[in-house]
């Protein structure tokens, strides 16, 4: 073949690959430029420009009355242009000349410099809340200062803490846990200055709080130089809220729980004899003298409307000041405030399965019992089985059933011989009498039952129960008690609440696989656990929250309310009063009212009637066969009188038995509500748990006493005032309230007061 044709071809070959590649790039630039145009663009914007979130002012709190329980404070933060400190003798020589007038380090600077943590679009914050004489004298000689500024920020202050801290709340660092939800929020993670709440009603409404960020649009150079703002959007402030909580009620509450608890600190149980299976005799705790101061240590009340659901006071102790999370406070101090390890008898940290200390629970300040409480209830727990009984049907329990109590229940179900050959545990005593022998009430129906606080009344309930009701698997009882709401959380809008339990045997099923449960302990419901639940002792474990949620059922004829702490939400910067510590609620502007939400308790009149029968005379006195009601001594005196009925109520004591069953460990437990007050403004439940404090008739009860007179205007209620500034050298979460007056909680009998000499446990239930 000719050489010419050869190079023909391969021009040929030639032309139609560059035709090929020339068309490729052609139809690549159209596909860029008519396809892609829009997103390419939009890629090039944002390697030019830069957008930065503007936080909003957070929303106030704020009580019934417009008290200010949390706010915000102005600040001033020194900050410094990044321009200015890029070059390094520049910053080193900045930071050494502010370094005397922040009364920062310089090390301290250079950490905030090195970090990263903090907006590069922003200056670099030096110093926050600094004074106004730091300000002015820098501002003297702000030329020695090349780049440094004052920025304004907020601050969150609670002006009268440590009032209701459970309830408020406090403020945090965003943590790597919990990144990943903020983000899904839209917040700005990355900003290191922003906190969320971590508690509280600062947590459950935080998006309420928190309001929406603006944002700033910012052109930018190829190293980052803001070069100008583009477009700002205004951030929009925080919605504020307004608590249910009462301050002067609250208040109230918070000095009684810890006047009270430091009362029964001095007082002391009887380290009882008991008889060995040989027959002799000795001390229940061999290592423990004759007799046994109660510890005392913690406790709860709640004050609920009991038709609104609204909750006015909710007091925990111990309690904590909520001013330590924005006082910059080290680790080292942390735990000196919250960390406190449970010692053994010898003094000695308990350890944990992983060699590390545990905590004391008694002395966990951070933890709301009213909501986190994990009790047994005593015999406050009664009118909810009398109620599920008669629920259940005629063959176990009908509204003029009677049960002859001697002292003493032996099973029916069992053979004797039986639970002889297998040691198994047939026979349950009442609580003991003057004599040390068990309490024989006799004949009594429910409502007698309830006001003597008979045990065997209610073992005789239980043991019908647990074998009636085919299918139930002896979960009849569990069943029907669950209807008030025990066994699953109450929906308080509040974080972190504890649902309780109900004894099922899928429950103890777990609780033995475990290990909570002793070893060998069968997986299912027995007679012995039904008999403990019926008189709330046991496998139930339950809150303060939920005993009152249940008890105001009662009151109002079987609405089961959704209990709320927060009542309604107004919009942003509500203004402030100008009496000091208040906002102005005539100038408010309501957003939402929180309306009372509930479902129906079946709650026949019959069945209603016979409850409130044995609950008003356990208050009244009106004792049956010659014994005497739990609360009757109490409430004698100065509270009734016999023309005419002061604060008509209703209620209930209990003694919840503690660890060893040992009497110092017992928890004290009282509720009680209105009832046929024709003044609207005292339909209240008040509920008081007082943690290893003795007999309910001698903590519990005088605190909820006390309380009702508060509200009923015969016990002047405490006026909460500003705080003084926080002692930063104090290695306490927060310091008690000063102690309030005592004549309230005195009974007929003299003894609510002063400490008496122990005596063989009597049943004041």
């Amino acid at each position: 073949m000719p050489t010419s044709d050869k190079r023909a071809a391969r021009l040929g070959m030639l032309a139609v690959v560059g035709i090929i590649l020339f068309g490729a790039l052609g139809a690549r630039l159209w596909f860029l430029q008519a396809v892609e145009a829009d997103g390419l663009q939009a890629q090039v914007d944002s390697r030019n420009t830069r957008t930065l979130l503007i936080p909003p002012e957070r929303g106030q709190i704020f009580d019934v009355d417009g008290r200010l329980l949390a706010g915000n404070e102005r600040v001033v933060n020194v900050v410094v242009s990044r321009d200015a400190i890029r070059r390094d003798s520049n910053r080193a020589l900045l930071f050494e000349r502010l370094s005397g007038w922040l009364n920062q380090p310089v090390e301290e600077m250079e950490r905030r410099y090195d970090v990263g943590g903090y907006n590069p679009l922003r200056p670099l914050p030096l110093q926050e809340d600094v004074g106004e004489g730091t300000i002015a004298a820098i501002m003297e000689r702000i030329e020695d200062f090349p780049g440094v500024a004052f920025e304004y920020d907020w601050r969150r202050v609670y002006p009268y803490a440590p009032l209701a801290s459970h309830v408020i709340g406090y403020m945090g660092s965003i943590t790597a846990e919990d990144e990943d939800y903020y983000k899904d929020l839209g917040y700005d993670t990355s900003n290191q200055g922003e906190d969320v709440g971590r508690a509280g009603v600062e947590q459950s409404y935080e998006t309420v709080l928190h309001g929406e960020w603006g944002r700033a649009v910012y052109e930018i150079d190829s190293s980052g130089r803001v070069l100008r703002e583009i477009s700002r959007t205004e951030p929009i402030n925080g919605q504020d809220v307004q608590l249910s909580i009462d301050g002067d009620i609250q208040l109230y509450a918070e000095q009684l729980l810890v006047t009270r608890l430091h009362i029964q600190r001095n007082w002391q149980a009887r380290n009882q004899m008991v008889r060995k299976p040989d027959g002799t005799r000795q001390l229940e705790c061999l290592t423990c003298g004759l007799y046994v101061n109660y510890d005392a240590p913690a406790g709860s009340v709640v004050v609920m409307n009991n038709q609104t659901g609204q909750v006015a006071a909710m007091a925990s102790y111990p309690t904590y000041d909520n001013r330590w999370f924005g006082a910059d406070i080290g680790r080292e101090k942390f735990d000196e405030l919250f960390k406190h390890p449970l010692l053994d008898r010898d003094g000695n940290p308990v350890l944990n399965s992983a060699g590390e200390p545990r905590d004391d629970p008694d002395q966990a300040s951070l933890t709301n019992r009213a909501v986190q409480g994990q009790y047994n209830l005593g015999s406050t727990f009664k009118p909810f089985v009398i109620w599920s009984a008669l629920m259940a049907g005629p063959e176990i329990m009908e509204t003029g059933s009677t049960y002859d109590d001697d002292g003493i229940y032996e099973a029916r179900s069992i053979d004797p011989e039986e639970c002889r050959q297998n040691g198994w545990k047939c026979s349950w005593r009442n609580s003991v009498c003057g004599n040390g022998r068990p309490c024989v009430y006799q004949r009594l129906d429910a409502a007698g039952a309830l006001a003597v606080s008979s045990d065997g009344f209610f073992y005789w309930l239980a043991e019908k129960m647990f074998q009636a009701g085919e299918g139930t698997e002896h979960e009849l009882l569990s069943r029907w008690l669950m209807e008030f709401g025990f066994g699953r959380d109450t929906g308080i809008d509040l974080p972190s609440e504890y649902d309780g339990r109900v004894p099922t045997n899928a429950n103890k099923a777990d609780l033995v696989e475990r290990g909570v449960l002793a070893e060998g302990e069968q997986p299912n419901l027995l007679l012995g656990d039904v008999i403990n639940l019926s008189i709330g002792q046991g496998l139930l474990a339950a809150t303060p929250i939920q005993l009152a949620t249940a008890y105001s059922t009662l009151a109002n004829n079987g609405k089961w309310l959704t209990p709320r702490v927060v009542q309604a939400i107004y919009a942003p910067n509500t203004p402030a009063s100008p009496q000091p510590g208040f906002v102005d609620l005539s100038r408010a502007v309501l957003v939402q009212g929180m309306a009372p939400e509930w479902r129906d308790v079946p709650m026949p009149q019959e069945y209603r009637d016979l409850i409130l029968y044995g609950l008003r005379d356990n208050i009244l006195g009106n004792g049956r066969n010659g014994r005497s009601t739990t609360a009757g001594e109490l409430m004698e005196g100065q509270f009734y009188n016999s023309l005419n009925w002061t604060i008509p109520l209703a209620g209930k004591t209990g003694t919840a038995q503690g660890a060893n069953s040992y009497g110092w460990n017992d928890s004290s437990v009282f509720a009680a509500f209105n009832y046929n007050d024709p003044n609207p403004a005292h339909t209240y439940t008040v509920v008081a748990y007082l943690e290893k404090s003795g007999f309910g008739s001698r903590a519990a009860a005088p605190v909820v006493k006390c309380m009702f007179m508060g509200l009923a205007d015969q016990a002047r209620l405490p006026i909460p005032s500003l705080s003084e500034p926080l002692d930063l050298d104090s290695d306490r979460a927060a310091v008690d309230w000063p102690r309030t007056g005592t004549e309230c909680m005195a009974g007929s009998d003299g003894n609510n007061v002063t400490p008496r000499p122990p005596t063989i446990a009597t049943a004041q239930d």
